[in-house]
């Protein structure tokens, strides 16, 4: 099964759970809840891509599939602003030469993640990698790194109302434009898929998709270890997600009456309503999984801050599920490793056809990617390829004066 939903986990290497120290001993503090919400996201991306389809399981658990369906993806991006302000400083954002430490290590990675992510993208998988969209996030959000909850919150709402209309440039600017900068991208000479994709019309566009990224930076600059402000970001979590969802309901079932068209367009055979070729201002009206519009981007970061929020208040208030957990949070250290080795899993093994089921392959990819976390995670701390990013940019960024 493929689809265009896998992200990404915090691929920024921040270690949410406890300060860095000398070792990488694992994450184990009171942000644990950031891992659990990150091993979510990985569940959920894993259902998306090897899991049954929702449309053929039917009933509570098909419907259970389908709410993976683009919100793992913005749940991982939320969570990827949020781990930016964690590496930054939280109430004190880092500044002179830390900060500027700072600013070069998410740099390199953001070129080592478009270098990666363009070289899985070349493997010919079906699923459009989202490792070379989050360099570009990174590289976008290196501005705002210091700036406060207003400020961030204010630019995820920019970012939510602009950005829809941004993703249609493309079918503005002259086409001889966009052919002459593809010819010089080096990304889309080795894959196809350059920076115009990154950018504007790919699978996560920055112009959109940066809305997540913000808002997660913003809920970062919050006191999330406070249990009144965890009630409060709940309950703006369910007011965001009743306002993008319902709100897109509303104008198309009873204002305008357009939702006869997109399950139309979504009967001829697309996965989501993203594909509803429609006159372009109703393009904007639905919120179907990776439509793009305002209204799928406010209820999907409603749909991630309560998560988050859910998994911080989980843990805090019941001690004893963080041991139980521990399984659980180390597949939230290391999710760039797990989403590399599903890729891999996906391209070079008939993972389905071993098992007999998708129902099997997601058991089997579950419960496997579980052990392997447990055990690694506590021999060594970071997930394999984290290690390896934070080895080739902590050094470097070091020599920054």
């Amino acid at each position: 099964m493929t689809d265009t939903n896998p992200p990404l986990a915090e691929m920024t290497d921040a270690r949410p759970s406890a300060p860095e120290g000398p070792a990488d001993s694992p994450p184990a503090g009171r942000l644990a809840g950031v891992d659990l919400a990150r091993a979510i996201a990985v569940f959920g991306m894993f259902a998306v891509h090897v899991g049954p389809d929702p449309a053929n399981v039917g009933g509570i658990p098909g419907a259970f599939l389908e709410l993976f369906r683009g919100r793992s993806s913005a749940l991982f991006a939320t969570l990827a602003g949020l781990s930016l302000v964690l590496i930054s400083g939280r109430a004190r954002p880092k500044t002179g030469r830390e900060g500027r430490q700072v600013k070069a290590r998410i740099a390199l990675r953001a070129v080592i993640l478009i270098a990666l992510g363009t070289a899985l993208t070349m493997l010919g998988t079906q699923i459009s990698v989202i490792i070379p969209y989050y360099g570009v996030y990174f590289l976008l959000a290196l501005p705002l790194l210091r700036r406060g909850a207003g400020t961030l919150t204010a630019a995820a709402a920019l970012v939510a109302l602009a950005g829809p209309f941004l993703t249609f440039a493309p079918l503005v600017i002259p086409e001889s434009w966009l052919d002459t900068f593809a010819a010089y991208d080096p990304v889309n000479l080795l894959d196809g898929r350059g920076f115009i994709d990154l950018v504007l019309v790919g699978a996560y566009p920055a112009a959109t998709w940066m809305a997540y990224v913000f808002a997660g930076m913003a809920l970062g600059r919050t006191d999330l270890e406070a249990p009144r402000v965890r009630r409060r970001l709940a309950a703006l979590g369910c007011a965001l997600a009743a306002a993008g969802y319902g709100g897109s309901w509303l104008v198309l079932h009873v204002f305008t009456g357009l939702h006869t068209a997109v399950d139309a367009a979504a009967a001829r055979g697309s996965d989501s309503a993203a594909q509803y070729d429609g006159p372009l201002p109703e393009r904007l009206l639905v919120a179907s999984p990776h439509s793009g519009t305002t209204f799928e981007l406010v209820g999907n970061i409603g749909v991630a801050v309560l998560v988050i929020v859910l998994a911080l208040g989980a843990l805090a208030a019941l001690p004893r599920l963080r041991r139980l957990a521990s399984p659980v949070t180390a597949i939230g250290t290391m999710s760039l490793s797990a989403y590399v080795a599903h890729i891999l899993a996906i391209r070079f093994l008939d993972v389905e056809g071993l098992l007999g089921s998708t129902g099997a392959a997601l058991a089997a990819l579950i419960l496997l990617s579980l052990a392997f976390a447990a055990v690694w995670s506590h021999f060594f701390g970071r997930g394999p390829l984290e290690h390896l990013l934070h080895v080739a940019t902590a050094g470097p960024a070091k020599l920054v004066r």
